[in-house]
């Protein structure tokens, strides 16, 4: 296998390929399920499908599938996760939309699949009560307990239109998916300093059985994090992590399962380590760092700088790891001129640090 990248631009009738995530199927070839926007509009709200591309030689190449879930009528429906399940079953987790009284409800959706992912059930919605709940791509986790676990951000709207500050807190499920339960924990900002956001695109990785970190995109120049130490139900004050310099941009984090190592990816905004030009945009630079004692601390002076074209934003991020190679997925955008930075669809294929 070798390093590779692999392109999707938009195109006319198409305006963006947006994020997804990928599925190792058993017999070898790799899915990736994204958001293809159709019409005029590349707006997060406008008409959207979810489509599918496969690799047969380890994510070198990539052929397209088409759509495989529609919207119906819906608005939209996007940010995709995919979880193998323990049973070789597969869940698909993605966002729908609907106009609801004058105002976007975004609701977190399920499917499953017992053929590798090659045909899926009927949708099953999460959260019975309309309302704007966001789960990132690629953000769906099966603990060691065999607990689902899904990070939420929640927005409420406003009074006469708009979103309120987003906070968070998970869902998750202990009988693979049939049932789904809050957890007792909110994690609430400092209103006063995150006034247009909140907590927003929260992830989450397992440290060890029952410890889990989670990370929070924010406006305060890091990514935040918190704790639990059981498995998700309750979790810690969330607070800053220096680790993780950020523009308000979200991150992904996952565990290499060959090494055991975890690795970061984001939009790291320290300009020692990794300095960019004025003129960048406030997602670039495209940042890929280690940990080899879980977390404790991480390789900064080693950190991998992905991406760095100063006209491009590159974000959204999904990730799967093969024997010494790391799969990522990314929107990568230009901007400026009435372009978007998520227009766009990168799946590159890198070779990981010894």
């Amino acid at each position: 296998m070798k390093e590779s990248v692999f392109d999707l631009p938009h195109s006319p009738g198409n305006p963006r390929n947006s994020e997804g995530s990928f599925l190792p199927a058993k017999d070898g070839t790799i899915r990736f399920l994204y958001t293809r926007y159709s019409g005029e509009s590349f707006d997060d709200h406008a008409a959207a499908d979810l489509a599918e591309m496969v690799s047969s030689d380890g994510g070198e190449t990539w052929k397209d599938s088409g759509i495989v879930i529609r919207r119906g009528d819906a608005k939209n429906i996007m940010s995709v996760s995919l979880l193998p399940l323990r049973d070789g079953s597969v869940l698909l987790f993605y966002l729908e939309k609907r106009l609801v009284q004058g105002q976007v409800s975004c609701i977190p959706m399920m499917r499953r699949s017992a053929d590798d992912g090659r045909h899926w059930s009927e949708a099953k919605r999460l959260i019975p009560h309309d309302g704007y709940f966001v789960i990132n791509n690629d953000r769906a986790v099966l603990t060691s307990s065999g607990r689902i676990l899904l990070p939420v951000a929640f927005h409420p709207w406003r009074i006469g239109g708009g979103l309120r500050p987003g906070i968070v807190f998970t869902l998750f499920s202990d009988d693979n998916g049939e049932t789904w339960t809050e957890s007792d924990t909110i994690l609430l900002p400092e209103l006063q300093t995150e006034a247009g956001t909140g907590f927003q695109e929260p992830g989450i990785v397992e440290l060890a059985p029952g410890k889990l970190f989670l990370w929070i995109r924010t406006v305060r120049g890091f990514q935040f994090r918190s704790l639990s130490m059981d498995d998700g139900n309750t979790w810690s004050a969330p607070v800053p992590d220096l680790n993780f310099p950020s523009p308000c941009s979200p991150m992904s984090l996952k565990r290499d399962p060959s090494t055991n190592f975890l690795y970061a990816v984001w939009n790291g905004t320290d300009r020692i380590l990794y300095p960019v030009l004025p003129a960048t945009t406030d997602r670039t630079p495209l940042v890929l760092m280690r940990s080899c004692d879980n977390g404790k601390s991480w390789e900064k002076k080693k950190a991998l700088l992905l991406e760095k074209d100063p006209r491009h934003g590159y974000c959204y991020t999904a990730m799967l790891f093969l024997e010494g190679f790391l799969l990522l997925a990314y929107c990568c955008g230009e901007s400026g001129n009435g372009r978007c930075l998520l227009e766009d669809l990168r799946i590159r294929k890198i070779a990981l640090p010894e």
